[in-house]
């Protein structure tokens, strides 16, 4: 690893408009889009010139329909459409709000209102959502469906773009001429929120353009890259990282079909690089671990291969793809760079697949950062990290403890606007230097990397008044293949008037069953269970001990980000 090498050279934007434009200037002959007209059949390639032209027909389209500044939210799977219209929408229409496809008819209705939205569009597999809330939101005047319907209450997605296109061709460039402020609100998101109602992110488009370029001085990305979208758009992540960022780099985008086709599409689209949430790249490991360790044969032949690339390696010898062909295989044969994010993962995950020649990044963000804060460079990393601050933003440690750990805080041009419509939410993480409080704690080592300990609202003050991270125990007891889940907490013991740590764990059954038989006890489990947080106290000091075992027959509920809802 090279510390002191040189940053990769990026180009800048300013607003959307520019990285559609610039994208077909640059890279007119590299496929921005690569995606499936019909489920099981092959892949079509999309070029700039189709996505510029289809961008200024239907926000022309939209702009016959919508004063300029209006407010459109998308809500569907990932698809062209979907990118066409987040486009369209900021490129000289208003502001877009994404949505979360899971969410409820309620909860929509709540958003659109909150958001004042004036049209939406969405896929034809949300039109019994849609049938449900149609009319329900007062300020809603269009609702335009991304597949032909002969709903009379819906417009067509190809009718707004043919009207479009023909006063395109009359010469209307209402859409076209439209001025774009990248420093006000254009991207309106809400937050998944797992212990209190979602908040809205008020983003600029100078905040996603600034973030997409600081990035791609830490990561070589090229036109030579293509990417599989496997994750849910209406995230930042993936919104900036996997969509708007590529574009801009000039990188092909796979369309996944869903998850339970990313097997199949990663064989199929031949991905060089993937972003990932930890649970994702956990799951492959173990289903990777599981064969291996299932044939004696294998686990030799494995570990044999293991020392052998690692020696050659030491020599300037890169073999790994070749030994490890039948991984690689796993990903599409083409795969070089795993990009996670999200939420804290086992850096022995990351360890085992960078060793068998796939390089894995781990990065830090929040909806609030739009959403990079931090990410490995892939010439200097530690696994253990969050990596290091973008170059132009301003991170520091706010009031570190003894053990230099306090509040991460963060300024710079990537940093939200403030929550749409609440002062009050603003204010209490926006400090009067124009610091945004992320609520998160850790601290920054000698070289520079964020190490992050846990959240600030789920701090346990232990008798002895130090903090105990509940995050901390539980990523140890989740080492254990035994354990799928466990959230960790401190409860007030009154026979001994002090805090005693818990461990509420949810087994994973398959694993259980494997140690105790096809049918355990409750008892049995139990029993297990505090065999298993007994090893994990070996790790903790005394204050950190778990106290307390609780078996959870079911999983935790969580919000629709697959978080856990902690309260």
């Amino acid at each position: 690893m090279n510390k002191n090498a040189p940053f990769y050279e990026t180009y800048p934007i300013t607003d959307f408009r520019d990285i559609v434009k610039k994208r077909l200037e640059k890279f007119p002959d590299v496929p921005v889009f690569r995606q499936k007209p019909s489920k099981g059949g092959d892949y079509v390639d999309i070029y700039p010139k189709q996505l510029d032209r289809d961008v200024d027909e239907l926000g022309t389209g939209l702009r016959s329909l919508l004063p300029h500044g209006s407010r459109v939210a998308i809500i569907g799977e990932t698809r062209y459409e979907w990118y066409v219209s987040y486009f369209a929408t900021t490129n000289g229409v208003g502001c877009v709000v994404p949505l979360d496809k899971e969410l409820m008819a309620d909860e929509i209705i709540n958003m659109c209102d909150r958001a004042v939205v004036d049209a939406i569009i969405f896929s034809s597999s949300k039109k019994p959502l849609i049938d449900e809330i149609y009319k329900k939101s007062p300020s809603v005047k269009y609702y335009i469906c991304m597949d032909d319907t002969s709903n009379e209450n819906y417009m067509n997605y190809s009718e707004v773009k043919s009207k479009g296109a023909k006063l395109l061709d009359e010469g209307n460039r209402d859409f076209i001429d439209a001025v774009i402020d990248p420093e006000i609100m254009s991207i309106l998101l809400f937050t998944s929120g797992t212990t209190s109602k979602s908040k809205a992110v008020m983003l600029c488009q100078r905040n996603i353009c600034q973030n997409c370029e600081q990035m791609f001085e830490y990561v070589n990305i090229t036109e030579k890259d293509s990417f599989l979208s496997v994750l849910p758009l209406h995230h930042t992540y993936e919104c900036t990282c996997g969509f708007i960022a590529m574009v801009y780099h000039g990188s092909t985008i796979a369309v996944c079909e869903g998850l339970r086709y990313i097997t199949q599409n990663l064989k199929e689209a031949k991905p060089s690089i993937v972003l990932m949430v930890p649970a994702m790249l956990t799951m492959f490991y173990k289903t990777i671990q599981k064969k291996i360790n299932g044939d004696p044969k294998l686990a030799k032949k494995f570990n044999f291969g293991l020392k052998l690339t690692g020696l050659l390696l030491k020599c300037g010898i890169d073999i790994r793809k070749k030994i490890f062909s039948d991984i690689h295989e796993t990903f599409g044969g083409n795969i070089r760079l795993l990009i996670v994010g999200g939420a804290p993962i086992d850096p022995d995950v990351m360890t085992f697949f960078q060793k068998i020649g796939i390089q894995v990044l781990q990065g830090y963000g929040l909806t609030e950062c739009s959403p990079i804060l931090a990410l490995n460079r892939d010439v200097f990393y530690k696994n253990h990290s969050a990596g290091i601050p973008l170059r132009r933003m301003d991170v520091r440690i706010d009031s570190p403890d003894e053990d230099g750990i306090g509040e991460i805080i963060a300024k710079g041009p990537c940093i939200f606007l403030g929550y749409y419509g609440d002062d009050e939410a603003t204010k209490a993480v926006m400090d009067s230097n124009g610091y945004y409080h992320t609520g998160d704690l850790g601290y920054i080592d000698e070289d520079g990397f964020v190490i992050i300990t846990g959240r600030k609202k789920n701090v346990i003050i232990a008798s002895n008044g130090k903090n105990v991270f509940p995050e901390e125990i539980e990523y140890i007891l989740g080492l254990d293949s035994c354990v799928a889940e466990s959230v960790v907490s401190g409860i007030h013991d009154e026979v001994k008037n002090d805090i005693i740590i818990v461990a509420t764990i949810y087994p994973d059954m398959d694993n259980v069953k494997a140690k105790l038989g096809d049918n355990p006890s409750e008892e049995e489990i139990q029993k297990l269970l505090e065999s298993i947080a007994s090893k994990a106290n070996e790790k903790l000091t005394s204050y950190k001990k778990i106290k307390k075992v609780v078996y959870r027959p079911t999983e935790f509920e969580k919000n629709t980000s697959k978080k856990i809802k902690r309260y």
